[in-house]
């Protein structure tokens, strides 16, 4: 019985007018159903991944993770309240809502909504990107990972890792305290940075191609104050990506590249070398944790940090030429 994927995210938004330019626009979800206060979004064959309402903040609602069947589902129940946590049956009419055949909700210790489902129902008809994408990766893997903030790390950790069975995968110390969490074979579904207050920091996405990366770079770089983070590479999932601020002020991880693990075989340790390899300028950060963060990258660069490239078969096409320094790093790992 686990866990097996991030299935779909519902936020808050005080600015619903303006998601579905951002999410079609600039994301590439299509726009699969808006009311007066909600917009859903697919991003795959899912009816419905992202489902976006009006509200008086700009927050998550609810993350739901799914499980197998039913059977697992009454597990977690039972499990969950085992641990003192109150689990909710969603009734016919929620599940319909989130489009599957089975729900529980009930708060995590930060009292972030968290929705355990099976069922999800698929769409009669093919994705159709609101831009030209060459599309998500999603599947066995999820729509991608959530990061949420706490005041102290400590206090949420074991709520997911004993309870709901996240792995841990690795943690960083500086410029901030975070520790990622696994599911699947992607690197992380979940994160937890301790910013002092709980709350949403990002969802990531993450794309087929990187020159769709690359191109929704150039859609962000041509609205005023659309940047949060600029282009980089993290150290520890490999994601080359970029933070764009959606409507609200929400941020959006855009990203290629990410690394798959073997959770069966991983073992959890702390990643030195800081949240990125290069770039990820974080302009919502303090001056100081910025400096840190500057810090961080040069060291990274002057030890000679790399990781390998991440790529699907048939995505990459080997260049001809002999390289001697490149030979000299092969032959040194060997």
């Amino acid at each position: 019985m686990t866990v097996q994927s991030l299935g779909y995210v519902g936020l808050h938004t005080t600015q619903l007018q303006d998601w579905a330019g951002f999410a079609t626009g600039l994301l590439g979800l299509q726009l699969a159903d808006r009311a007066g206060t909600e917009c859903v979004f697919r991003m795959d064959d899912r009816r419905q991944r992202l489902i976006v309402a009006t509200d008086a903040t700009d927050s998550a609602a609810f993350f739901g993770w799914e499980v197998a069947d039913a059977a697992a589902l009454d597990a977690f129940a039972a499990r969950v309240e085992a641990a003192g946590t109150k689990v909710t049956a969603g009734d016919a009419a929620l599940c319909a809502r989130r489009r599957v055949r089975g729900l529980i909700h009930f708060q995590d210790p930060l009292g972030n909504r968290v929705e355990l489902f099976h069922g999800a129902e698929l769409a009669d008809t093919p994705f159709r990107p609101g831009r030209c994408i060459s599309g998500f990766r999603t599947g066995p893997l999820g729509m991608g990972h959530a990061v949420i903030t706490a005041p102290n790390i400590d206090a949420v950790l074991p709520f997911y890792r004993e309870v709901l069975g996240f792995g841990l995968s690795d943690w960083i110390s500086k410029p901030f305290r975070a520790a990622f969490m696994h599911v699947n074979p992607r690197h992380h579904s979940l994160a937890v940075i301790e910013t002092g207050k709980a709350g949403m920091h990002h969802l990531m996405m993450e794309l087929f191609s990187l020159d769709d990366v690359g191109q929704g770079y150039d859609v962000a770089l041509g609205e005023e104050g659309r940047i949060a983070t600029t282009l980089g590479r993290h150290p520890n999932d490999y994601m080359m990506s970029f933070y764009a601020r959606a409507p609200g002020g929400l941020m959006m991880e855009y990203g290629w590249g990410g690394r798959a693990i073997d959770p069966k075989t991983w073992q959890a340790h702390e990643c030195t070398q800081g949240p990125s390899l290069w770039g990820h300028e974080r302009n919502h950060m303090s001056p100081e944790m910025q400096a840190q963060a500057r810090v961080m990258r040069r060291k990274a660069a002057e030890d000679g940090e790399r990781r390998p490239v991440q790529v699907l078969p048939g995505n990459y096409e080997v260049m001809d030429g002999a390289c001697p320094w490149w030979d000299s790093m092969r032959a040194a790992a060997e």
